[in-house]
């Protein structure tokens, strides 16, 4: 996944969600704690550009694979970008914060929320 001050964050939004139909990220004004969930009235328009919202204005090549858990995910683009962002799974017809299981891995994650998405059909 390119990162670049030109890209929309509703564009990273669709790459992340194309690999994993089950997750989506929302990227918020400032970080959240480890095990607490972001606030609401943080939360960006995925219409911002990118280099609009963010601290660190490095360009680069973001690697993200199914194996990687949600707070490691998480870290790299604060650390690397400056963005803060949230991972949500899917649950039923809902969104959930994975705060509590930001252990988990992102295929993890995808596979508890694919797995709602079926039970609720």
């Amino acid at each position: 996944m390119i990162i670049t001050d030109e890209k929309k964050l509703a564009d990273i939004q669709s790459e992340f969600q194309e690999k994993f139909p089950a997750l989506k990220l929302e990227f918020y004004s400032t970080p959240h704690q480890v095990g607490s969930g972001s606030a609401s009235q943080e939360l960006l328009p995925a219409s911002a550009q990118i280099g609009t919202v963010r601290r660190i204005h490095s360009a680069g090549d973001l690697s993200i694979n199914g194996h990687l858990k949600v707070k490691t995910l998480e870290q790299m683009f604060f650390e690397q970008y400056g963005l803060n962002v949230q991972v949500f799974r899917k649950s039923g017809d809902i969104w959930l914060q994975t705060t509590t299981t930001d252990e988990w891995t992102l295929t993890e994650q995808n596979n508890r929320g694919m797995r709602a998405m079926t039970d609720a059909n």
